[in-house]
């Protein structure tokens, strides 16, 4: 029996140690070469080659190295018999809710206004207003919810969406109801899977429907955006801003426009960050689930994709 990890080299190594240290009863591959590709039972995966995995013909388990499952799902090669799991940490919510409070606040406060008169050493006291925000988090999953949970106990007006009804502490929205979910924000949180009904999502005809120009924070996936969309909107004055995380092609090409666009703030997809060590022990839990036919907590729904 062998584990194997499929990653890019900066989370592979720290997985690596991670694993090795809690269970070094296992023998563990680092990519694909081996010569006993039978031997692989579990692999941990992040932006995996498509068809890598159909080496292992004993595979019983994939563990995505992230929230997201969209690489692994997307791969039509792998059997549909062997359980996807996902990575389900509250860290991760702490990280990416903390960072989504990180961009409305610079933009409620008008930080950036002020971090540019600093940089003209100019006094710019009464100049910028606090901009007042109206909050709508669309997608309101594990990582959503506990974003506007903080929004709300701050005292911000925050409403939610997801395509199923949901009890949450703040007025939400489900199904039909996108219009007027929609129509009441002027700041549009996006932490959505990705699934084909996502694909796309952040477009020039939803940003139409706002009454008024809205600030976009993105967190979720770049296949949800349309950068040329959003490029537009920030030009015609629908978008008034945008915090993005992710991007369609990664890392964001240096031909894009959005790289020096005056309203757009980038990070390079750091918004949640998965850690190896917790993360260890939930590939451990749910493959000794597997081998005890126990339901496994972690695991992904194929039609749903999350």
């Amino acid at each position: 029996m062998r584990f194997a990890i499929i990653a890019p080299p900066v989370p592979t190594q720290k997985w690596k140690e991670n694993f090795e240290r809690i269970a070094p009863h296992i023998p563990l591959l680092i990519g694909l070469e081996t010569e006993h590709p039978e031997d692989v039972v579990c692999v941990m995966v992040w932006k995996q080659p498509k068809g890598a995995l159909t080496r292992f013909k004993n595979l019983k388990l994939i563990f995505s190295m992230g929230a997201g499952v969209d690489h692994v799902l997307s791969d039509v090669t792998i059997p549909k018999h062997i359980p996807v799991c996902r990575v389900v940490d509250p860290q991760m919510a702490f990280s990416m809710s903390n960072y989504i409070l990180m961009a409305l606040l610079n933009h409620h406060r008008s930080w950036y206004e002020f971090k540019a008169a600093q940089q003209n050493k100019h006094w710019a006291q009464f100049e910028f207003i606090e901009r007042p925000v109206k909050v709508g988090v669309l997608g309101i999953g594990h990582l959503g919810r506990d974003a506007a949970n903080k929004i709300h106990h701050l005292g911000f007006p925050v409403i939610g969406y997801s395509n199923s009804p949901k009890e949450t502490a703040f007025p939400s929205y489900s199904g039909d109801q996108f219009e007027d979910f929609i129509s009441q924000i002027n700041v549009l949180v996006c932490t959505v899977p990705y699934t084909p009904k996502t694909h796309g999502l952040l477009n020039y005809q939803l940003f139409e429907k706002f009454k008024e120009p809205t600030y976009l924070i993105n967190v979720s996936r770049g296949a949800v955006q349309v950068e040329k969309d959003i490029v537009k909107a920030l030009n015609t004055g629908l978008l008034s801003g945008a915090f993005l995380d992710v991007f369609e092609e990664e890392p964001l090409p240096k031909s894009s426009p959005l790289w020096a666009h005056p309203k757009v703030k980038i990070t390079p997809h750091i918004a949640s960050l998965t850690y190896p060590k917790e993360s260890t022990y939930q590939v451990l839990d749910c493959f000794d689930r597997l081998e005890k036919g126990l339901p496994l907590h972690q695991q992904v729904s194929r039609e749903k994709m999350y």
